[in-house]
């Protein structure tokens, strides 16, 4: 059996908006509810957490003496918004920016003497909000036999609700063109909503069954259900992973999962990672522990201290000492351990970055600790063997790596600070992490180099620390929805995706530049060329990700493990060219 992940399942741009600022705000205020007019979204697990995080979803905003009132993505009527602000309360106003456009068109051509036409669900709260801004006749038509009980009008216009379903508005305007020959029809289903529906009907052709996830009372989600049993391939709507008929999907080979603009990534991967478990049972033996080996591997942190490993050895080749084992085998070991505590010491956003992982941390716990434990130990007693200068480099290092999660300042006066622990300074993550493996990976071993060629040395330092650097903040992307939730301002919290992106592609242009210009000046051995391979590797990830080729997850970051190996392969090929 194969599982195919749409590639547009997930939070939409409005709904990913509308989070982001609720959960922007709630990260920043000390005290005090925070509400929202109606439910943020459709979707009862996320608003459980946001209820536990102090978010109240109010109907009626008359009941409220004092605070701020978040206006969800769906958007309200004008005469709702000035309830609000007559009832001294502030207005934190999350529409998404598609039903805004919807409410201009509504007003200005109404304004102009049009009759409105609104293509969607009547009692849905988005076309009650689109309703509010007409300032002249308006009507609903949710299928395709409510255009003959139009009253007769003219001019008229038809817009559609942001969510529906592209077929029935087509249907529905070919109709209204026939009754009214002059109507000026607006197509503002969301582009978002077209390709999932789109995608939908391609994936029905390629799979025997679709999971769609999402909340049982969402439109959106109802309709990308719909769309899936009207393209004739058994579908399966549910909201979390206990949901799913495992029997029946048992009996199939190729299972599609796509997802309603109100669902989470980590719901998303839930579901995923149960139907793979339901796969794996049909494999062979020898697939099947092949599979576990590979995720036991990536979850334990075992390959990425592998691909530190690698690296270690590729810059050793670049600076020109040479590479033998110790060092890169201190990489593997101090790498290993910082990467397995810090899961543990912070542990908050794992459950919605990566739901497998903390599955994982949580059932082999012991075993972790106790070999993080071990490999730290074991990088200092191989650091103490090489030198003192090294040994008391890393147990500074080891220290902050620690103490990065730990709080620093004691419980009584971390509410009158901004920053109790390194983690919680803004952008610290990416930039911690990336100063962490290149002081592992290139400073210590010049503390017992003796004959240090200092202009290779410096290109060595400036190409590990910008490529970990991409690295590190690329994971951040990857988790930026459960940093968020927990309030850890990473790099792309506080850029935002877009710009934290470009960021990227100039910092890889900048490690590019600096490893073809090496060579050129005189600094460092062609392999400096060499190493633009595992440099193009990563900016293919990026792009990868950019353009939504592979879905978040453990293929994803697998593929940025996979240039860290590549470049000490190159590496070491190189040293075994005669």
């Amino acid at each position: 059996m194969k599982v195919r992940l749409a590639k547009s399942a997930g939070f939409c741009m409005g709904v990913r908006r509308a989070m982001k600022i609720v959960l922007e705000e709630l990260n920043k205020r000390r005290s005090g509810p925070l509400y929202t007019l109606g439910p943020l979204i459709h979707n009862n697990q996320v608003l459980d957490l946001l209820a536990a995080k102090g978010v109240r979803t109010v109907d009626d905003p008359s009941g409220i003496d004092s605070g701020e009132v978040v206006i969800r993505a769906h958007g309200i009527g004008p005469e709702k918004r000035r309830a609000i602000r007559r009832a001294g309360l502030s207005i934190i106003d999350a529409t998404c920016p598609r039903v805004a456009r919807v409410h201009a068109l509504v007003r200005s051509y109404t304004r102009k003497g049009y009759a409105a036409v609104i293509v969607g669900d009547r009692n849905h709260p988005e076309v009650q909000g689109i309703m509010g801004y007409s300032e002249g006749p308006v009507h609903v038509v949710e299928e395709a036999r409510d255009v003959s009980r139009l009253p007769p009008m003219e001019p008229v216009f038809a817009v559609a609700q942001t969510t529906q379903d592209r077929a029935s508005f087509q249907e529905i305007t070919k109709l209204l063109q026939e009754r009214f020959p002059g109507i000026r029809i607006f197509n503002t289903i969301c582009d978002a909503t077209r390709e999932r529906q789109q995608e939908v009907r391609v994936l029905a052709g390629q799979v025997d069954g679709m999971v769609v996830v999402g909340g049982y009372h969402s439109g959106n989600t109802r309709r990308l259900a719909q769309v899936s049993r009207n393209a004739g391939v058994p579908t399966f709507h549910v909201e979390t992973e206990k949901d799913l008929d495992r029997e029946r999907l048992a009996n199939m080979q190729v299972i599609g999962i796509t997802a309603g603009a109100s669902t989470p990534n980590w719901m998303i991967k839930n579901v995923a990672r149960e139907i793979e478990a339901i796969r794996s049972r049909r494999e062979s033996s020898v697939i099947r522990g092949l599979r576990r080996t590979f995720k036991f591997l990536l979850l334990s942190n075992l390959l990425a201290a592998g691909g530190a490993f690698s690296l270690s050895f590729a810059a050793a080749t670049l600076s020109l000492r040479h590479a033998g084992p110790a060092f890169p085998m201190l990489t593997f070991l101090y790498i290993y351990a910082m990467h397995v505590l810090n899961r543990f010491l912070d542990k908050g956003a794992s459950a919605y970055n990566d739901p497998e992982r903390a599955a994982f941390l949580k059932k082999h716990r012991g075993l972790l600790v106790i070999s993080g434990i071990a490999a730290g130990i074991g990088g200092l007693v191989l650091a103490f063997h090489i030198g003192m200068a090294p040994f008391l480099v890393l147990s500074a290092v080891t220290l902050l790596g620690i103490f990065y999660s730990l709080p620093l300042v004691p419980e009584k006066y971390r509410e009158r600070v901004s920053y109790a622990k390194i983690k919680d300074i803004p952008g610290s993550r990416g930039l911690s992490e990336s100063l962490a493996w290149v002081t592992v990976i290139t400073v210590l071993p010049l503390l017992e180099e003796k004959a240090i060629v200092w202009p290779a040395a410096l290109t060595a330092f400036l190409a590990v620390l910008l490529i970990s650097y991409v690295r590190s903040v690329l994971f951040d992307i990857f988790q930026e929805q459960g940093d968020l939730i927990v309030g850890t301002e990473t790099l792309p919290i506080m850029l935002g995706k877009k710009k934290t992106l470009s960021l990227l592609r100039g910092i890889l242009l900048c490690a590019g530049g600096v490893l073809i210009a090496s060579p050129l000046a005189g600094f460092s051995s062609p392999f400096s060329y060499v190493m633009l391979i595992p440099l193009a590797g990563e900016a293919l990830c990026l792009l990868a990700h950019e353009r939504e080729w592979l879905y978040p997850g453990i293929m994803q970051e697998a593929l940025v493990e996979a240039n860290f190996y590549l470049a000490g392969l190159l590496a070491f090929l190189w040293q075994a060219l005669p």
